[in-house]
């Protein structure tokens, strides 16, 4: 089964495709003809997903499916949350350190939890599946795989962040690989009918 994924992210798009297995093609944006950016406007994780579904499917007419992820820092009352991506791109075109990381700095309740939420758009329906991991920030960044966080972040029951873990190991404990896995069952159950 084809289904667009509005990502153009090569990390993500492997991710993904490895948690949802042989059974479905995943088809970028890019490759169905949209080039431009996918708004991610609103205040949520939910509504960001659901935009970014929304727009691809205006412009596409297919099945597809989006996500939107965010880093929820307890000592910073859930921040970056939704705006996790953005403050990390301009901590990294400043070249300075990641937000999360550096205002923790000296703070003892480095707790955190990363969140995704996916929006499937199938037929005439919308349908959310989320996906939550709870961990810690650690004070420098280690590990080479993965993107975004993934170097600071080190999911409760592990002693590696997600950057030290190979895809696979990420993929059966992290926060996307939970959201995919309920989104696969769905899928699946629907493809049984």
């Amino acid at each position: 089964m084809k289904i667009v994924f509005a990502t153009n992210n090569a990390h993500k798009l492997a991710e993904v495709q490895a948690v949802l297995g042989d059974a479905y093609e995943l088809v970028t944006p890019r490759m169905c003809g949209v080039e431009e950016e996918i708004p991610e406007n609103q205040p949520t994780l939910e509504g960001n997903a659901s935009e970014k579904s929304h727009y691809l499917r205006a412009r596409t007419g297919l099945d597809c499916f989006a996500d939107d992820t965010g880093l929820e820092v307890e000592a910073l009352d859930g921040a970056p949350g939704v705006h996790s991506a953005l403050c990390l791109r301009r901590s990294r075109l400043r070249g300075q350190q990641p937000p999360a990381a550096a205002q923790l700095e000296g703070e003892a309740n480095r707790r955190a939890r990363f969140r995704t939420v996916i929006s499937l758009l199938v037929g005439d329906e919308e349908h959310l599946f989320e996906g939550v991991v709870e961990g810690r920030i650690v004070e420098r960044e280690s590990g080479a795989e993965g993107f975004g966080y993934d170097p600071l972040f080190v999911p409760d029951g592990c002693d590696r962040t997600f950057a030290e873990m190979s895809p696979d190991e990420k993929n059966a404990v992290s926060h996307r690989g939970r959201a995919v896995r309920k989104l696969a069952a769905f899928l699946r159950a629907r493809g049984e009918k």
